[in-house]
């Protein structure tokens, strides 16, 4: 009985988690008791399950609300949590039905509020394994996005493309991987079983463990979603140009622009996620500086020649990714982060030469954070100008160039190689 307890624990401890305090997935398992004690094996298993619990949470939902007598919202939290990843498991992981079952049930045991539920949690399991696969078969992966993103995405971008994004975020991404010499791409591309994107990224369909891939240790390549590798390839850099890299960690973007030859200053005010852009530093062997400030109040040295700013938001565009994204977010938060990030764009206009170009980002599908921020920095901002993005900047994606000259990327776009993430791009210059 005791096999197979920890992980399911563990998961189930860190959907609660999760929801309660609207935390990241990985965060949330790290800090999760007994995750670390255990072995390689079951802290997969653990993250296969949450991962999998968030990627089809309304469906699983749906399914659930057939067999309680309450809505689940009413039930408590370690027993909702125990509800939700063992019905999980049954309908979209092929667990063994009698395995999943018998150790939700054990797991019941945990706490005094489960205990007396034992029988409940025993009975409404044992329907889903049994009559649950038809129920879910009549559900859809929209039923998977929050109500208010999905309002959200069918106002903006139609109910086809609302689709088409729901399903493939159904389906664990692939590997995207940003090459430090392009010259070498082909070469690594053969080593590594993967394929060139027309941008350049490669594309490996199984992630596995990255530190153990071909080229890892020599730090030839680093781990970037194909979606996030574009914005700095539109700032035009030359080698010797300084460049300002705002909000940088974890660092993909600095490294590219580093590998062209930039004078980069890394700014983020996240000491611990710039540990992890200076580890990608050291082992890729680039260079840049590093500033550990609120990018509102950092002043550069001089003028820059171009500046990146990577807002924080939202996140919505990085749920195939990070499937729990959507689910620990509230409609207040796409304003408070709209008006954090016209006050960030506004800073890293002041830091920029007259002539100087500036990119602004967002990994957000929601256009409070994308079109009406790049609007409002127009109207805020008498000093800028609109650069229009080309169509041969970013090959094989002329369709996400909007009528404005941003670019507008949805997981919806390149779906039969494996999507993207969602994001955002404009670009200014500054008036002379």
């Amino acid at each position: 009985m005791k096999d197979g307890l920890p992980p399911r624990r563990c998961g189930a401890l860190a959907y609660a988690t999760i929801l309660r305090d609207r935390r990241a997935l990985e965060p949330a398992l790290e800090h999760t008791p007994g995750y670390r004690k255990m072995s390689d094996r079951d802290r997969a298993f653990a993250r296969a399950i949450l991962a999998t619990t968030f990627r089809r949470l309304g469906q699983t939902r749906k399914v659930l609300d057939k067999f309680l007598a309450k809505p689940l919202e009413e039930t408590t939290e370690y027993a909702a949590a125990l509800l939700v990843t063992g019905a999980t498991q049954l309908l979209w992981m092929d667990g063994p039905p009698h395995a999943v079952v018998s150790t939700t049930v054990a797991l019941c045991q945990d706490t005094t509020e489960t205990y007396g539920l034992k029988g409940v949690v025993n009975a409404v399991l044992r329907k889903v394994s049994t009559e649950g696969p038809d129920l879910a078969a009549r559900t859809a992966p929209r039923d998977n996005l929050p109500d208010w993103v999905s309002r959200s995405w069918r106002k903006a971008y139609g109910p086809g493309t609302l689709s088409r994004i729901a399903n493939v975020q159904m389906q664990p991404p692939p590997l995207d991987l940003t090459v430090k010499n392009p010259l070498e791409r082909e070469r690594w591309a053969e080593a590594l079983g993967a394929e060139i994107l027309p941008t350049g990224t490669l594309r490996r369909k199984e992630i596995g463990d990255v530190t153990q891939l071909p080229g890892f240790r020599e730090g030839a390549w680093w781990a970037q979603d194909a979606a996030a590798a574009i914005p700095a390839t539109l700032l035009g850099v030359k080698s010797g140009d300084h460049v300002a890299d705002l909000c940088a960690a974890p660092g993909g973007k600095t490294l590219q622009l580093a590998a062209l030859g930039a004078r980069v200053t890394a700014v983020d005010d996240n000491e611990g996620r710039l540990k992890r852009l200076r580890d990608n530093l050291s082992r890729t062997g680039l260079r840049a500086a590093v500033a550990v400030e609120d990018v509102r109040r950092f002043r550069p040295k001089g003028p820059a020649d171009a500046v990146l700013l990577d807002a924080p938001c939202t996140a919505t565009g990085t749920m195939r990714r990070h499937p729990e994204a959507g689910w620990i977010k509230k409609p207040g938060d796409v304003q408070r982060m709209s008006r954090l990030q016209l006050e960030m764009a506004g800073a890293a206009a002041r830091m920029l030469r007259p002539g100087g170009w500036m990119v602004i980002c967002t990994c957000s599908l929601q256009p409070e954070e994308g079109e009406q921020l790049a609007a409002r920095l127009l109207e805020t901002r008498k000093d800028l100008k609109p650069v229009a993005i080309q169509d041969g900047e970013v090959p094989g994606l002329a369709e996400a160039i909007t009528p404005e000259g941003w670019l507008r990327l949805t997981p919806a776009l390149w779906a039969d190689r494996g999507g993207m993430d969602g994001f955002f791009a404009a670009r200014f210059e500054k008036r002379s």
